[in-house]
């Protein structure tokens, strides 16, 4: 079966081609590390303000705790994404850019 040739591809550049699949899954497995983590201490420091009669503080850890699963969570599947914010401009190719110099003087 033959390729579909009605339909136009973009071009990639290379300044936003995305980083390859093991670095970004890298990337996406320390931010997840680090955010459990963060919950860890958020948890072992709400048992710890709890006995020492931080009233106050353990119940601000405990939601730290109870959020950071489901932020490290989305921040493990974000995705990173570039762009510099150029668009290809879509004209017939062989057209001239800019005007000759006789065109001008008249």
């Amino acid at each position: 079966m033959g390729r579909d040739r009605t339909r136009t591809d973009d071009a990639v550049r290379i300044t936003t081609a995305a980083e390859s699949r093991n670095a970004d899954i890298a990337v996406r497995q320390k931010r997840y590390l680090l955010s459990m983590s963060l919950r860890s201490l958020c948890f072992v420091g709400a048992v710890v303000a709890g006995l020492a009669g931080a009233d106050w503080l353990w119940p601000f850890l405990i939601a730290g705790a109870l959020i950071l699963p489901y932020l490290a969570v989305v921040m493990a599947n974000a995705t990173a994404t570039r762009s510099d914010g150029f668009a290809l401009r879509d004209t017939a190719y062989g057209a001239p850019e800019l005007e000759s110099g006789a065109r001008r003087q008249l």
